[in-house]
């Protein structure tokens, strides 16, 4: 089978299995060529490294091969090819580069339409699903307004504002368009009622996902979906926001990676306004326009989602003696202490450092270098 199929179509079943996360995706996929990959699952080929001590665990085991004979590569990759869905394994040549040294890259992209979108100008728009009319109109307008200066807008689709600011950015007679992050198959469009909004987006812009066609909408697939929209903007405008809200996850997100961040101000009486009007005491930038979002830009310098550039910190102190710890084999956080004889919370936080920076992976409590930065 390794013989008849790309390595991408392996890639693409593998990323829709059961108790398939990211994390044990991407150690799988350090360790193995896809086809390879696949003969691990089967239990054809021993496993190597951190994937090992998933596969540890028997109800892992069962789950994947189960997995493996309902969705077959071929079938996979057949279905993504009717589809006009680009599959992008990690390091593939139309990958996008600013994800490689992400802290938490994903192990593949499914894509509809035009990646060189992301070496334009990008803007992440963002808000609650709750929005008000005034928001939905403060989020078109910002859209439109970034769109007719050829900057390109990021969003979730979601319901609210997402779906209002791209609204703007299609209404526009400039030369930006709409990249669209979603949290379900390319083919499984939610909210239903955006069903407009995606097929605009893969005809004129860009969809992406981290999971093949087929699969629905969960809950745990949003928070790991903001991270893109974060990773893949230049600038994070977040314009409606409770005290809670994906939208500040996002914020988040962009704020570990250096993104800068700018919030819409609101009423102090309005709930919906309570976390734009704390990212604001927080720091956050004044968005009261289209202008506020295009000067904010314009001191970015082309942050380029397609040309690579490793922006890594380099680990220091204690962190150089953990970091070495996982040169040859994967340990737990006790693991490490033992060895080093730190404390629990000394190894958990040089650990959270390693990680959070992209030097370290984890699956199932178990962490393993990736790269070098001692080189």
């Amino acid at each position: 089978m390794s013989g008849e199929l790309p390595p991408e179509a392996y890639v693409a079943s593998l990323a829709g299995f059961r108790n398939m996360n990211i994390h044990r995706l991407g150690a799988l996929l350090r360790h193995h060529q896809p086809s390879h990959a696949w003969q691990v699952v089967l239990g054809e080929r021993p496993a190597a490294g951190l994937i090992g001590r998933v596969l540890a665990d028997p109800d892992v085991r069962s789950a994947w091969r189960k997995c493996a004979a309902e969705r077959p590569p071929g079938e996979v990759h057949d279905r993504c090819l009717a589809l006009g869905i680009e599959i992008l394994p990690y390091g593939a040549p139309r990958y996008p580069g600013g994800l490689l040294d992400d802290p938490l890259p994903p192990p593949v992209l499914f894509a509809r339409g035009e990646m060189g979108l992301l070496a334009g100008r990008r803007v992440a728009i963002v808000g609650t699903r709750n929005a008000t009319s005034a928001g939905r109109a403060a989020a078109r307008e910002i859209g439109h307004g970034l769109a007719a200066a050829g900057v390109h807008v990021v969003s979730g689709l979601a319901r609210g504002i997402d779906g209002a600011a791209h609204r703007g950015v299609l209404a526009a007679e400039g030369e930006g368009r709409p990249i669209g992050i979603v949290g379900s198959g390319l083919d499984v469009v939610y909210p239903r009622e955006h069903r407009d909004l995606w097929a605009a987006a893969a005809n004129c812009g860009l969809l992406l996902s981290e999971v093949p066609p087929g699969l629905p909408p969960e809950p745990h697939r949003f928070p790991l979906r903001n991270r893109l929209v974060a990773a893949l903007s230049e600038v994070v405008v977040v314009v409606e926001s409770r005290e809670r809200g994906g939208s500040l996850i996002t914020a988040a997100q962009a704020i570990e990676r250096d993104v800068p961040v700018m919030a819409v101000p609101g009423s102090v009486t309005m709930r919906s306004a309570s976390g734009t009007n704390q990212l604001l005491c927080e720091g956050a930038v004044p968005a009261t326009g289209t202008l506020d979002v295009l000067t904010a830009l314009s001191y970015q310098h082309g942050r380029s989602a397609v040309l690579p550039a490793d922006l890594r910190a380099r680990p220091r102190g204690d962190d150089i003696a953990v970091y070495r710890a996982l040169h040859g084999e994967p340990r737990t956080i006790d693991g490490v202490s033992l060895l080093l004889g730190l404390s629990l919370v000394d190894a958990a936080m040089s650990l959270a450092r390693l990680e959070s920076a992209g030097w370290v992976g984890q699956a199932d409590g178990w962490f393993e270098c990736v790269g070098s930065p001692l080189r």
